[in-house]
């Protein structure tokens, strides 16, 4: 069974308002600084939005005590106080608007700060970080996590602040202005806050479980396309649609039990909080009736009222986003804490400059996920400029390990690798790399144009060098026959290429970056004879002249192989070329070799 993906947005995300955490939340804040001009004057318009809102009630009042006939304001007509209203409302509006749009501004341009830093890191990161996290939980990080800091500074971060200056404010001049009445209203609040605290806990529990329930039918969908060949070829296609549905009827059930409690503490608020008004309406009109306050005092202390538990009811939900944004930004920081691989720093290596010799010395590895294991013991390898060397044997015996450090992926543990008798560590990891091209069993292309991904190796290339590299490729043929040639678009992963066709556009992209070193990683093991007669004569051309090392389980590729390393876990116990390691008795490259061309 695959592990339960956490939704991002689940209740066990939300991380308490400590002040470590608002620590790490300001750390994301800071992207918003080069645009601290648009946000002051973003909070400005936030503030007299809010302030002129809160004059509305008091003036709402007014006017009702205009019309009974107990006016004792600065302005005495109808007219004129509706007029006050209007204006109210167009300048409150006209904030509104400005307040929105430039949170908005800076939301956007500072989220996708955001968004470039982190995937900057992607691409600075080691291989060892990637070993350890799944590709459905980083995208997560720089879409669901940075789509809910955004949704945090442009809109919850301002709705805070104005429910809180709501809060503030509409108190301040309710218990100014009738302090008895304000009393009274406190008096109900216990009763409310009690029912929402207990019913609050039910409702946490089970939105959590029914995340978690979501979680689980995530996996089902996404192990079933992933797989989607296989569960066609055993044609489980009724297996999982009922795996999914029993998924989904847990959904169903823990929701509508969710469903349950947050209907019965609707009505229990609904009932609460007009049963409240009721009573403070009854207070009031007793007051009203004893001339100890006023109709418009009355109507003003109930919208007040109504302000202030909008707000608080508000509050909540917005503390709430705001535990969940902290969870997001830890989620970011953690990454952005990771180490990054150091590629400038060392010897910068110009292309002429590097003959292609490479020796391996007592190299020991163990992969840092599973460091019990020695994967390699004591490889020591020579080749001289130019060489085709060749690792050979069963699976799991160390050959792609080896290409994969001396691509510099992971760090030795006991050892060194040389290039021209200089230790690789030496030498920056971008100019390293830039020597070395891989042709790899699988292919994996980006979803753009032919010419896109062939002109990867060399993104500065003409289309004209493309075109070149393509026919030197043995691709230029099939290439062409599209009807939209170097413009045809793969398809995600070059799904609308063959498999010959996507080697020969790897070939080329080789090719196209001139490499002193190439890696062919059992780059014809998955083609019909055809396709691998193609792609073979291909990479003969692009191995002139070259240091090659060819990891090959068809061993009829390699007969020509300057040098043939046989490994069986993780040593070398065989090694030359094959005229002569088909003479070793009892050797593992003549068994290997006899058992797929039965030769004696």
């Amino acid at each position: 069974m695959a592990k339960k993906d956490k939704s991002p947005l689940s209740a066990e995300e939300k991380r308490p308002l400590t002040k470590e955490n608002l620590k790490k939340l300001s750390s994301i804040f800071s992207f918003v600084l080069p645009y601290k001009g648009i946000f002051i004057l973003g909070m400005v318009c936030l503030l007299f939005s809010s302030l002129t809102l809160m004059a509305f009630p008091y003036v709402t009042g007014k006017l009702l005590d205009a019309a009974s006939g107990k006016q004792e304001w600065f302005i005495n007509g109808l007219n004129q106080i509706a007029l006050l209203l209007i204006a109210i409302l167009a300048i409150q509006s006209l904030f509104s608007f400005f307040r929105v749009y430039l949170f908005a501004q800076v939301s956007e341009k500072g989220l996708a700060d955001v968004r470039k830093r982190l995937y900057a890191k992607f691409m600075a990161l080691p291989m060892t970080f990637y070993d350890k996290r799944r590709t459905g939980e980083l995208v997560s990080r720089i879409t669901s996590d940075v789509g809910l800091l955004q949704d945090t500074f442009s809109v919850t971060l301002a709705e805070f602040i104005r429910q809180i200056l709501t809060l503030i404010v509409g108190s301040i001049f309710i218990f100014y202005t009738t302090p008895s009445l304000s009393l009274f209203m406190l008096a109900t609040f216990p009763l409310i806050i009690g029912g929402a605290m207990v019913f609050g806990r039910f409702i946490r529990k089970l939105s959590k479980k029914t995340q978690d329930e979501l979680a689980q039918t995530n996996v089902v969908v996404e192990e079933t396309l992933q797989s989607v060949q296989v569960v066609k070829a055993f044609t489980n296609e009724p297996y999982e649609t009922n795996r999914y549905a029993q998924a989904l009827q847990r959904v169903v059930k823990t929701a509508l039990k969710t469903a349950t409690y947050r209907a019965a503490f609707i009505s229990f608020i609904i009932f609460a909080l007009f049963g409240g008004i009721v009573a403070i309406m009854w207070y009031g009109a007793k007051l009203v009736a004893t001339n100890e306050m006023s109709v418009g005092d009355l109507l003003s202390f109930v919208l007040y009222t109504t302000f202030i538990g909008g707000s608080i009811a508000g509050l909540g939900d917005l503390y709430g986003q705001i535990q969940k944004a902290i969870g997001a930004s830890e989620r970011i920081i953690e990454i952005w804490d990771e180490t990054d691989e150091q590629t400038h720093e060392g010897i910068t290596l110009a292309r002429n400059e590097v003959k292609g010799s490479i020796e391996f010395k007592n190299v020991h590895f163990r992969y840092p996920t599973r460091s019990d294991v020695e994967v390699l013991k004591g490889i020591n390898i020579k080749v001289a400029p130019g060489e085709k060397v060749a690792l050979v044997g069963p699976s799991g015996a160390g050959k792609s390990t080896i290409v994969q450090l001396l691509m510099r992926y992971y760090p030795l543990n006991e050892g060194e690798i040389l290039l021209d008798k200089v230790p690789v560590n030496a030498f920056s990891l971008e100019s390293f790399r830039s020597q070395m091209a891989v042709v790899p069993q699988e292919v994996i292309l980006f979803g753009g144009t032919i010419a896109e991904n062939i002109g990867y190796g060399n993104p500065e290339a003409s289309l004209e060098e493309i075109r070149e590299a393509a026919r030197r490729a043995n691709a230029l043929g099939f290439i062409e026959d599209f009807p939209e040639g170097f413009q045809t678009l793969v398809g995600e992963r070059g799904v609308k290429l063959s498999g010959g066709q996507r080697q020969r556009v790897a070939i080329a992209r080789a090719l196209l970056k001139d490499p002193k070193i190439l890696i062919l990683d059992e780059a014809t093991s998955s083609l019909d004879a055809e396709s691998e007669h193609m792609v073979q004569e291909a990479l003969e051309e692009l191995m002139k002249g070259r240091t090659t090392f060819i990891i090959a389980h068809r061993l009829a590729t390699i007969r020509n192989a300057d040098k043939i390393f046989v490994l069986e876990k993780g040593q070398i116990i065989e090694s030359g070329t094959h005229e002569e390691l088909v003479k070793v008795e009892g050797g593992l490259y003549k068994n290997l070799v006899r058992l797929q061309f039965q030769e004696v």
